[in-house]
C-alpha cells in the first residue's frame, strides 16, 4: 500500500469512529476499513500513540496543560471546549470558540454530526481530503478518549505516523522535518512605495504560498500524505517523514539546493530556506522526548542561517553592475524598472518583483481559490505568479477554480469550511489571517475598489486623523512548545497546541474584525471567561487591514483609535481563549503616524515598541511611548500583583484608588457629559514630562528619592490642574472618582499616556 492509502485507512476508522458515536448510517457500499482490514503500519502507529478504540467524549482544554517549571503557576478551574463544529455563516468568519467551566453536553451536537455523516456518497469515502476536513470541522472539539487530545490531532498523527511506517511497520525510528524560511521581516517590512500597505500584504500572502509550495515539493518527493504535515506557516514548517536517513536528506538537500538558488537569484539572498531532519525513536512520540527532539531541530536550523548560502559567497562578494535602484524595494543590480502601476505611468520605478506585488495586492481582496499547476496559461483567473516549478492562478470563485483543474493539479480554499467544495481530492483549505475592508474609492481602471487605504483610515478615525500599526506575538512561544507540558508534550498534544495557535492567528482573528459584536462584545455578558472585558466604545471598529496574521504573531493597520481597541480586544479574547493561563500570554506595540509616514517606519517602530513591551518582563504593551502590563492598561484592580513588590511595599500606607490605571481613567472622562479644557490634558503631559526630566537627572541617586519623584511630584501640579477646571467639570458626580485617583501616587506612572490618549481622541 501506498502513504496515501494508509492514511486514507486511519482516516476511514475515525470516520466509522464518528459515526458510531453519533448514531449516523453511512452509505451502502462505502468502502470504509476497519480494524480487520488494516495494514500493519496502521496497527503499529496506533499501538505507539496508545490509540487503541477511541472513546468519542468532551474534550478538556489543553491550554490548561501548559505550565513552566518555573512558574507561578495558579490552580484554576478546568475549562472545557465547546462542542461546535467550525464554519463560517452569512458571510461570516467562525465564532471564536471560548472554553466553558462545564463539560457540555453532547446530544444536540451528535444530531449535527450524525445528519453530516449521512450526507456522505460512496465515492467520498475514498476522498483522503474530504474526510479529513469533515474530521477537522466537527472532531476539533471532541476528544479521542484522552481528555485533552483532539480527536483530530489523534487521527491525524495516527495516520503520519502510519504513512512514515508504511514501508517497514516494525521500524524503531521515523523522521521529522524541520524548514525555516529566514529573512522574512526584511522581505516584508523594509518597502517604501506608494500604495505600500497592499504591497506588504501582497508580500506576506506571497510568503505564505512559497512555504505551501516547499511543503508540497517535500510531500510529492517524499511520496507523503497531507496528514504528515503538523504545521505550515510564517516561514516555519515540521512534517513526519520516513527513516530512510539517505533518501530523505538527499530530497531535502535537493530542494534546499532548488529553493536557495531560486530565492538567491529572486531576492538577491535576502530569504533563505533552512531545512533540516532528526530521527525519532517511535517510543519518543508519546513522551516528552518529543518535544526534546523537536526542540533540537529547530535549533539546528539556527545554525544552518549562521552559514546561509556560504557555498556561494564569492557570488556575493564579486564586484557586479549597479543601476537605477528600485523605488520601493532598493535593489540596483536590475536594468528593468517600469511604472510601478502601470495605469499611470509618472509612478515609482520599480523592479518586476515590486510591480508583480503591487498588481497582486489588487487582486487579493477577491481571491477565494488557488490552483497550483504546471501549466503556464490557464484561464479564468485574476492573475498568478510563478514559484520554483510551479504557477499559482488566484480565482474570484472556488468553482472556477475547480473546474479548470485537472487532477493532478491542487485546488486551495482559502478561509472555506463549505465541505461541498471539498469533493475533489486534490482540494485542501488555506488558512489566512485576511481580514481586510474595501476602500470607499475606486480607481479608474478596477472593476471593484480594492483594500482601505493608509489616508482613508486616518480619515475615518476618532480626534486626530492618524494611522495605527500594531504588532503583537505570543510569549515565549518557543518555550510553550518546548516544556510547556512537562512529561505529555506527544506528538498529538504538540499537534494540538500547534494547530489551536494556528486557529486563533489565522482563522479567529478575522471572526474578531469583522463582527466584534458577536466574538466580544455580546460573548461578556454570556461567557463568564470574558465577563470581565473591558472596551472604551461598543462600536463596530471595522476600519482595519491584517497585512500578516498566522502563527503566533500579527501586523495590522487601521484608524488609530480603533488599532488601540482592537489590541486590547486581541488581547483579552486570547486570554480568554487560553483558559487565562497565566503562562500564556501576548505582547504588543503600537505605533500612531500620519497617513503618508513611510510604512518601512511605522512597522520598525511598531516593532520597537512590541520590543519594548517584551523588555517589560512580556505580557505587556508599548503604547503613547510607556510600556505596561495588559492589566495596568486596563486596570484590572483584582491583579495588583502586576506591580512591582516593592513598589507595593512602598506604597504600602496609600488606599487603593477607586479608578486604577489607564482605560478606566480615559474611560471616564471620555464619557463625561461636559467636557474637559485642553489645559487639563496639557498640565497632565507637563507633570508627566517633568517627573520624566528629573528622573533622567537623577539616575545615580538612592531608589528612594527615584520613588519619591516618581510617585509623589505630581501632587501639587495635579492639585492645582484640578482646581483650574471648569466648574460644571469639577462638580460633575461622574468625575469624583477620577479626582481622588488622580491624586492618588498608585496612578502616577501613567499620566503620560492617559494624557496622550485624551489629547489624540480630542485633537481635529
Amino acid at each position: 500500500m501506498t502513504s496515501q492509502e494508509v492514511a486514507l485507512q486511519v482516516i476511514q476508522q475515525a470516520i466509522c469512529t464518528l459515526a458510531d458515536w453519533a448514531g449516523a448510517s453511512l452509505p451502502d457500499g462505502c468502502p470504509l476499513s476497519t480494524e480487520d482490514t488494516e495494514h500493519q503500519a496502521v496497527a503499529k502507529a496506533k499501538e505507539l500513540l496508545s490509540w487503541k478504540k477511541p472513546e468519542v467524549s468532551y474534550l478538556a482544554l489543553l491550554f490548561d496543560e501548559v505550565k513552566f517549571p518555573d512558574s507561578k503557576h495558579r490552580d484554576f478551574e478546568p475549562h472545557y471546549c465547546p462542542v461546535v463544529a467550525i464554519e463560517a455563516k452569512d458571510n461570516c468568519y467562525p465564532s471564536i470558540p471560548y472554553p466553558l467551566t462545564e463539560p457540555p453536553h453532547l446530544e444536540n451536537y451528535k444530531e449535527k454530526v450524525k445528519k453530516e455523516l449521512e450526507n456522505l456518497r460512496e465515492q467520498d469515502c475514498k476522498n483522503l481530503s474530504l474526510l479529513t476536513m469533515v474530521l477537522e470541522k466537527y472532531g476539533s472539539c471532541l476528544s479521542s478518549g484522552e481528555r485533552n487530545i483532539a480527536l483530530i490531532d489523534m487521527v491525524r498523527s495516527t495516520a503520519a505516523v502510519a504513512s512514515a511506517l508504511v514501508d517497514n511497520h516494525d521500524a524503531n525510528e521515523i523522521g521529522l522535518i524541520a524548514g525555516d524560511l529566514s529573512g522574512i521581516q526584511k522581505f516584508i517590512y523594509t518597502i517604501s512605495s506608494d500604495g505600500a500597505l497592499k504591497s506588504l500584504r501582497a508580500r506576506s500572502f506571497y510568503l505564505e504560498l512559497v512555504t505551501e509550495e516547499i511543503v508540497q515539493q517535500l510531500l510529492e518527493e517524499l511520496k507523503l500524505p497531507r496528514t504528515n504535515v503538523i504545521y505550515a506557516g510564517g516561514g516555519n514548517l515540521y512534517l513526519l517523514a520516513s527513516n530512510d536517513t539517505s533518501k530523505v536528506k538527499a530530497t531535502l538537500n535537493t530542494i534546499r539546493d532548488r529553493f536557495n538558488k531560486w530565492l538567491k537569484n529572486t531576492f538577491q539572498g535576502k530569504l533563505f530556506l533552512a531545512i533540516d531532519y532528526l530521527p525519532v525513536p517511535t517510543t519518543a512520540l508519546k513522551s516528552k522526548e518529543f518535544a526534546d527532539i523537536w526542540t533540537q531541530v529547530t535549533k539546528n536550523l539556527a545554525k544552518q542561517k549562521l552559514r546561509k548560502f556560504e557555498s556561494d559567497l564569492h557570488d556575493f562578494i564579486q564586484p557586479k553592475p549597479s543601476h537605477e535602484p528600485c523605488r520601493v524595494c532598493h535593489r540596483d543590480d536590475l536594468q528593468s524598472l517600469k511604472s510601478l502601476n502601470r495605469r499611470e505611468p509618472d509612478s515609482s520605478r520599480a523592479c518586476w518583483m515590486c510591480r508583480t506585488m503591487f498588481e497582486l495586492g489588487d487582486e487579493l481582496f477577491d481571491v477565494k481559490a488557488i490552483v497550483r499547476s504546471k501549466r503556464s496559461n490557464i484561464k479564468g483567473g485574476v492573475g498568478r505568479i510563478y514559484l520554483p516549478n510551479f504557477y499559482y492562478y488566484f480565482f474570484p470563485e472556488c468553482e472556477g477554480a475547480l473546474e479548470v483543474a485537472k487532477d493532478d493539479e491542487t485546488v486551495l480554499l482559502v478561509n472555506n469550511w463549505d465541505l461541498k467544495k471539498y469533493h475533489k481530492n486534490n482540494t485542501v483549505p488555506l488558512l489566512l489571517g485576511n481580514y481586510a475592508l474595501r476602500s470607499e474609492k475606486k480607481e479608474k481602471y478596477q472593476k471593484k475598489a480594492g483594500f482601505i487605504r493608509a489616508n482613508e483610515m486616518a480619515e475615518k478615525a476618532e480626534g486626530i486623523a492618524r494611522v495605527g500599526y500594531l504588532r503583537m506575538d505570543v510569549d515565549r512561544l518557543g518555550r510553550i512548545f518546548a516544556e510547556g507540558l512537562g512529561k505529555n508534550q506527544t506528538l498529538p498534544r504538540l499537534a494540538g497546541l500547534s494547530r489551536q495557535m494556528s486557529y486563533f492567528f489565522k482563522v479567529y482573528l478575522n471572526s474578531l474584525a469583522k463582527n466584534r459584536k458577536e466574538n466580544f462584545l455580546q460573548t461578556r455578558n454570556s461567557v463568564k471567561i470574558l465577563e470581565n472585558a473591558k472596551c472604551l466604545t461598543e462600536d463596530e471598529r471595522p476600519n482595519l487591514l491584517f497585512i500578516y496574521a498566522g502563527g503566533d504573531d500579527l501586523f495590522v493597520s487601521g484608524a488609530w483609535n480603533e488599532i488601540v481597541e482592537f489590541a486590547f480586544d486581541v488581547y483579552q479574547c486570547f486570554r480568554a481563549y487560553t483558559g487565562r493561563n497565566p503562562d500564556i500570554t501576548l505582547s504588543g506595540g503600537i505605533s500612531i503616524d500620519c497617513a503618508k509616514f513611510p510604512l518601512y517606519q511605522a512597522a520598525k517602530r511598531s516593532g520597537e515598541a512590541e520590543e519594548a513591551a517584551k523588555g517589560n518582563g512580556r505580557d505587556s504593551l508599548g503604547l503613547f511611548g510607556g510600556k505596561f502590563k495588559w492589566d495596568e492598561w486596563l486596570g484590572i484592580q483584582e491583579n495588583w500583583d502586576v506591580i512591582d513588590e516593592e513598589i507595593i511595599n512602598y506604597l504600602n500606607t496609600e488606599f487603593k484608588p477607586d479608578l486604577w490605571g489607564i482605560f478606566p481613567i480615559v474611560e471616564q472622562l471620555k464619557n463625561l457629559e461636559s467636557n474637559y479644557s485642553r489645559s487639563f490634558i496639557r498640565n497632565l503631559l507637563m507633570t508627566a514630562e517633568a517627573q520624566e526630566n528629573i528622573l533622567a537627572k537623577i539616575q545615580d541617586k538612592s531608589e528612594e528619592q527615584q520613588r519619591e519623584i516618581r510617585y509623589y511630584l505630581h501632587l501639587p501640579k495635579i492639585v492645582y490642574t484640578l482646581a483650574r477646571l471648569p466648574s460644571q467639570v469639577r462638580d460633575n458626580d461622574n468625575f469624583a472618582p477620577v479626582r481622588t485617583s488622580l491624586k492618588n501616587p498608585y496612578n502616577a506612572p501613567y499620566f503620560r499616556a492617559i494624557a496622550t490618549w485624551l489629547e489624540l481622541l480630542n485633537r481635529l
